[in-house]
């Protein structure tokens, strides 16, 4: 894995068409535009959110997906009062495991 992208956001009221086309969107980002890796925590009214990836060119056709494109409108619209994205790529990578 080469890039992570951060999300963050101050969450509005999350209802049950957003945990819908969060799971949606997460398994179509996993298994269609070669994600790697996807976490994310929600607690109170933040959440964040990293998706890990290889390139950058599979991060800006996942940024560009019709169905991604209607969630984000929605997203500004309705389920987020703030959001950033960062696109950072990983330098180095160890763990206790």
């Amino acid at each position: 894995m080469k890039y992570v992208v951060i999300f963050k956001a101050e969450t509005r009221t999350l209802d049950q068409e957003y945990f819908d086309t969060a799971c949606t969107l997460r398994e179509k980002a996993l298994t269609q535009f070669n994600c790697q890796k996807f976490e994310s925590l929600t607690e109170h009214h933040a959440e964040i959110a990293l998706s890990y990836w290889n390139s950058l060119e599979d991060i800006h056709a996942w940024h560009k997906d019709a169905e991604h494109q209607v969630a984000q409108q929605l997203g500004k619209e309705k389920w987020y009062a703030y959001f950033s994205v960062e696109i950072c790529e990983i330098l180095k990578n160890y763990s206790s495991q």
